[in-house]
């Protein structure tokens, strides 16, 4: 095993580097000692020191098969041999080509049929406004808002940020945002008079659960009113199946759930298996026939990325869709999903948990939080303390999120809610003791 200068590491990353969504100053403080991750096989990662971790939030929700998957690694390998990556400006490449192929395998025959490539799941939400956007401006329409759901997320770059992401974190006003408003559900949106129905573009949706909101599932059928409440009006349907893509609900893609195909639907996260930043937006030949020109007479889409197409992240994430096929993942996820349903509930019954919520792979722990006694955060306590149980997680403001690799066993599921149930019963004990304390010095 390397052995690695971890308090070098630490001091460097400290005095060099900017984590994202992270309070600063509590990172560099010289209490905290940051995990550094070194090595990863299955479902486990190992850090600097030796010790090992269920890696319980996938590496932020991108791992799919596990770490060091060897049809993967040997997909990369073969292509590294080849070449890393070339423009996908005026020339193509046999990954890219392969990759798109594969994936409109996947969506009925005539509807999603066009692949554009961008970077991640925000670029890639970001490909599909824009492309809504121009597709009513071609048709000469007066159409160019678009409606997203209260608490949803979309991702963090300007137009995908004004779909929810800059008033759930209080980033403020941007000039450049798309217009965009929220309505909280189905009724709202059927609430939305005739002349505003003619100004939307398009309804962008996280299919089945928002994640990011703290894995609020939607009710059944939600996702069936929204596509006949865009055929009706002639909108746009986006699905953001992000997060929700390639097997976290139980099946390939959350639409299937409700026999949903959109106009536009965006893959990323799991898309290479979580090894390399990749997204597609993937849209109706209907949209993609009005984009029939040039640049300079406004028809051809100008927008995309210097590593459009990378063929090292295609060829990724084509293997990662031939081990589902291989190893016939979504069949052996069945019982996986029903182990950690009879698991999960067994935290609800523990002293303030609020819910458990679970849809497939991906399941969410609400935790009862207490502000008036100005202490840290319930929920990232117990996520600290999970790490001292072999669990890595992270959560979403007071919901713990827990969703592994979907080559995590039975054995280690188990683990997982062990490590959890211990964490919140120890994280809730050291509460109450504080508190106690806390009252006797006011008292």
């Amino acid at each position: 095993m390397t052995k690695w200068k971890t308090e070098a590491l630490i001091d460097w990353d400290k005095r060099f580097a900017w984590h994202p969504f992270t309070d600063m100053r509590e990172w560099c403080a010289p209490e905290n000692e940051p995990l550094v991750l070194v090595e990863g096989r299955g479902a486990l990662l190992r850090d600097s020191r030796g010790r090992e971790y269920i890696d319980g939030n996938s590496s932020i929700w991108t791992n799919i098969h596990g770490h060091n998957h060897p049809h993967i690694n040997a997909a990369i390998r073969r292509q590294l041999d080849r070449v890393a990556h070339t423009s996908f400006l005026g020339f193509t490449n046999p990954a890219a080509i392969e990759l798109a192929c594969a994936i409109v395998d996947f969506f009925p025959k005539d509807s999603l049929s066009r692949v554009f490539f961008s970077d991640d799941g925000s670029t890639g939400i970001e490909v599909a406004l824009r492309i809504a956007d121009q597709y009513w401006r071609l048709r000469h329409s007066r159409k160019h808002q678009f409606i997203a759901f209260k608490s949803g997320y979309h991702g963090d770059t300007a137009g995908a940020a004004s779909l929810g992401a800059a008033a759930m974190f209080q980033i403020g006003p941007s000039h450049w945002n798309f217009p965009a408003i929220q309505v909280p559900g189905v009724k709202a949106l059927e609430a939305i008079s005739p002349a505003e129905v003619g100004k939307i573009a398009a309804v962008v949706i996280e299919p089945l659960i928002q994640g990011a909101a703290g894995m609020r599932l939607w009710p059944a059928g939600t996702l069936r009113a929204v596509r006949e409440w865009c055929d009706r009006t002639d909108t746009l349907l986006i699905a953001d199946e992000v997060m929700t893509g390639f097997g976290r609900t139980g099946r390939m893609f959350a639409i299937e759930h409700e026999e949903v195909v959109p106009d536009i639907i965006v893959l990323a996260k799991g898309l290479s298996g979580g090894y390399l930043p990749i997204a597609i937006t993937l849209v109706s030949e209907k949209i993609f026939s009005f984009f029939d020109g040039s640049v300079a007479d406004r028809k051809a889409l100008a927008y995309g990325h210097s590593y459009t197409g990378n063929a090292l992240g295609c060829a990724a994430a084509k293997a990662s869709l031939e081990v589902f096929e291989n190893e016939r993942v979504l069949e052996a996820l069945q019982p996986k999903i029903r182990h950690l349903t009879g698991r999960l509930s067994k935290l609800a019954e523990l002293p303030g948990v609020l819910e458990v919520r679970q849809c497939g792979f991906i399941a969410g722990i609400e935790i009862e939080e207490a502000p008036q006694q100005r202490m840290p955060s319930f929920a990232a306590e117990v996520c600290m303390e999970a790490r001292r149980n072999g669990l890595l997680t992270r959560p979403v403001r007071n919901v713990i999120v827990l969703m592994p690799p979907l080559c995590t066993t039975a054995a280690q599921l188990t683990q997982a809610v062990e490590a959890l149930s211990a964490s919140i019963m120890g994280v809730g004990r050291r509460r109450s003791a504080r508190a106690k304390n806390v009252e006797k010095v006011t008292t």
